[in-house]
C-alpha cells in the first residue's frame, strides 16, 4: 500500500511540474509573439526586395576596308552600341592618322550611300561584327565658308560693275551718260540682298553637315559669281535704258523685293529656331479662326430666327 501511494505522489509531482512547465512555455512564447507583433507593426509594411540590375554593355568589332582595293586598313575593337559614325571616324584616326575624320566617308557596302554621322553602330549592326568600307572624299571645306564665298563675291564684283571701272566700260561713253535712278537702286537691292546673306549665314543658319568637297565651293563660287557678272554688266552699261512702264513698275517691284526679302529672313529665322514657329502658327491661326468665327455668327443671327443671341461666336461671353 505505501508503495503505491508514493507512486501516485510520485505521479501527482510529475503531473504537477508538466502543467506549470507548459504554462510557463506558453506564457513565455506568448510574450515572445506579442514582442514580434509589435516589432512587426513598428517596422511597417513589407517591401520587396529590389532586384539587382545588371548593366550589360554590348560592344562591336568594326572591320575598316578600302572601297577601292577591298583589303583591310584596321580593326576597332570595343565599340559600344551607342557610338556613332562620328566616333568611329575619331577612332578610324586614331588608329590610322592619315585617314582624316572630315574626308572619310563610310559605307556599309561598297558603292552604297555614305553613313551619316549621327548614325549608331546598333542601328547597322547584324553581328557582333560590322564590317565598314571607307573612301577618302579629297579636300574637303567647310559649308560656312562655303557660304561666305558664294555671297562675298556677287556683293564685290556688282559693285565693281556699277562703279563702271575703265577695264569694263569705256570711259568717255560713263561720263557722258547720267545713271538712272532705277540703277542706284538695284545696287541698294543687290547690296541688301547679299548682305542680309551675309548675316545669316553667320548669325541665324545651321549646317547640320560639317564639310563638303572642294569641288562643291568652285562649282557653288562659279555659278553666284558668274550670273552676278553677267546681270550687273547690263543694268550698269552706259546704254542702259528704263523699264518700259516707267516708275510704277519700279515701285510696284521694289515693294515686291521687299516683301519678299522680309518673307525669306523670317522664315530662316523660324526654321533655325522650331520652337518659336508653334507660337506664331497658333497665334496667326486664332486670329483667323476668329475672324471665320464672326462671319459665321452674323449669318446664323441673320438666316435663323430660332438662333440664341446670346449665344457667342468662338469665346462664352468674350467674342
Amino acid at each position: 500500500m505505501f508503495k503505491r501511494h508514493k507512486s501516485l505522489a510520485s505521479e501527482r509531482k510529475r503531473a504537477l511540474l508538466s502543467q506549470r512547465a507548459t504554462r510557463f512555455i506558453l506564457k513565455d512564447d506568448m510574450r515572445n509573439f506579442h514582442f514580434l507583433s509589435k516589432l512587426v507593426l513598428s517596422a511597417g509594411p513589407l517591401r520587396p526586395t529590389p532586384a539587382v540590375k545588371h548593366s550589360k554593355t554590348t560592344h562591336f568589332e568594326i572591320e575598316i576596308l578600302d572601297a577601292q582595293t577591298r583589303k583591310q586598313i584596321c580593326i576597332l575593337d570595343k565599340v559600344t552600341q551607342s557610338s556613332t559614325i562620328h566616333d568611329v571616324k575619331q577612332k578610324f584616326h586614331k588608329a590610322c592618322p592619315k585617314w582624316y575624320p572630315s574626308r572619310v566617308g563610310l559605307q556599309l557596302e561598297c558603292g552604297g550611300p555614305f553613313l551619316k554621322d549621327y548614325i549608331t553602330i546598333q542601328s547597322i549592326a547584324a553581328s557582333s561584327i560590322v564590317t565598314l568600307y571607307a573612301t577618302d572624299l579629297g579636300q574637303q571645306v567647310s559649308w560656312t565658308t562655303v557660304f561666305l564665298a558664294e555671297y562675298t563675291g556677287p556683293l564685290l564684283i556688282y559693285l565693281l560693275f556699277y562703279l563702271r571701272i575703265p577695264c569694263i566700260y569705256d570711259g568717255k561713253e560713263s561720263a557722258r551718260r547720267l545713271r538712272h535712278p532705277v540703277v542706284h537702286l538695284a545696287c541698294f537691292c543687290h547690296c541688301i540682298h547679299y548682305i542680309r546673306y551675309l548675316l545669316e549665314t553667320l548669325f541665324v543658319h545651321k549646317v547640320s553637315a560639317g564639310h563638303t568637297p572642294l569641288k562643291n565651293l568652285i562649282m557653288s563660287c562659279a555659278f553666284y559669281w558668274g550670273f552676278t557678272s553677267w546681270i550687273a554688266y547690263y543694268i550698269n552699261h552706259p546704254l542702259y535704258t528704263p523699264p518700259s512702264f516707267g516708275n510704277r513698275q519700279i515701285t510696284v517691284s521694289a515693294i515686291n523685293f521687299l516683301i519678299c526679302e522680309a518673307g525669306n529672313h523670317f522664315i530662316n529665322v523660324m526654321l533655325s529656331h522650331p520652337n518659336h514657329t508653334v507660337g506664331i502658327f497658333t497665334l496667326l491661326m486664332s486670329i483667323q479662326m476668329s475672324l471665320w468665327a464672326q462671319k459665321k455668327h452674323k449669318i446664323y443671327l441673320r438666316k435663323f430666327n430660332s438662333y440664341i443671341h446670346r449665344k457667342s461666336a468662338m469665346i462664352p461671353f468674350i467674342l
